[in-house]
């Protein structure tokens, strides 16, 4: 349960970094409302890793918390946002992956 709810707390941190970029790209009450989406996800994503770091080591908690995050950032920049997608950006995703699978399957939690 625990890595459940690291996973969606990641996938949150993605949903508040998605509302940054739209909200940068919008004005008005369109802007307020991504803004209150960004809010809305950050503090959905902050509860569920406390939560998750009751059981699972901080260190690897945190870790994969932002390796999901940041994969999901990156991946939606480049589908939402229309960010390059060269063989580096995504040779080194890559290898981001790996790193979180790796400290999930090293992990005691």
């Amino acid at each position: 349960m625990p890595w459940l709810l690291l996973f969606i707390a990641g996938l949150c941190e993605v949903g508040f970094a998605a509302c940054l970029g739209k909200m940068k790209e919008t004005t008005g009450t369109t802007a307020t409302m991504w803004l209150l989406g960004f809010f809305a996800f950050l503090t959905l994503s902050m509860t569920l890793l406390y939560r998750a770091t009751q059981t699972l080591p901080i260190g690897t908690a945190y870790a994969v918390w932002t390796g999901i995050g940041a994969v999901g950032t990156v991946l939606v920049g480049i589908v939402v946002f229309r960010e390059p997608a060269d063989f580096w950006r995504v040779f080194f995703l890559t290898t981001l992956i790996a790193s979180i699978i790796g400290l999930k399957f090293v992990s005691n939690g």
